[in-house]
């Protein structure tokens, strides 16, 4: 299956090949447009002559990571923060999955153990592990059982809660839109 998000064909394409590029894209999610966070690893790659290994990247010197993060456009609005958290993410795949991200999923027999493991990686928690399990499931036919009680709110079918719902402009709009009304809502609260 391949992801069909608002973002460029190449960008698209790493993080529908790449459970890697997906991880990463989905770490950078936050704090930058979703736009932003999804084109980074194909960005990143781009900047680094080839597509990055988990080895590599946490094996990467930190420094230069961090200058590869920092060069204009930064791949994130805190490159050297997530420069750090990228590595980090590596040397987990690394020690936890043998370098295969796809292991994150791929091994997991529930939904609840999904959640759990996607919880565990650097920059994420039970919140991002919900939305990723909502975007593996509804977008790319990761479904072990219980994935959609696992993924809360966000496997809910015919939501517009988060880039799990994204699949064109118009989905992202929605997306945007229901982000807006939930803010304007706890504002209200506050």
């Amino acid at each position: 299956m391949t992801l069909s998000l608002p973002i460029s064909d190449g960008a698209n394409e790493l993080v529908s090949r790449s459970p890697l590029a997906l991880l990463i894209a989905m770490l950078l999610d936050q704090q930058v447009p979703f736009e932003k966070a999804f084109s980074s690893p194909y960005e990143l790659a781009q900047r680094l002559g080839h597509e990055p290994t988990a080895e590599e990247l946490a094996d990467y010197d930190p420094e230069a990571l961090v200058a590869v993060f920092s060069q204009r456009p930064a791949l994130h609005r805190f490159p050297r923060t997530m420069a750090g958290r990228v590595q980090e993410l590596g040397r987990v795949i690394v020690d936890r999955y043998g370098g295969d991200a796809s292991q994150v999923w791929a091994t997991a027999a529930t939904g609840a153990e999904l959640a759990g493991r996607l919880a565990e990686l650097p920059g994420f928690g039970a919140y991002k592990a919900q939305i990723t399990m909502a975007l593996l499931g509804k977008q790319l036919g990761v479904r072990p059982e219980g994935w959609r009680e696992a993924a809360g709110r966000f496997g809910e079918e015919g939501s517009h809660y988060s880039v799990a719902d994204i699949t064109d402009a118009a989905s992202l709009a929605a997306v945007r839109e229901h982000k807006k009304q939930a803010k304007a809502a706890a504002k209200a609260r506050a």
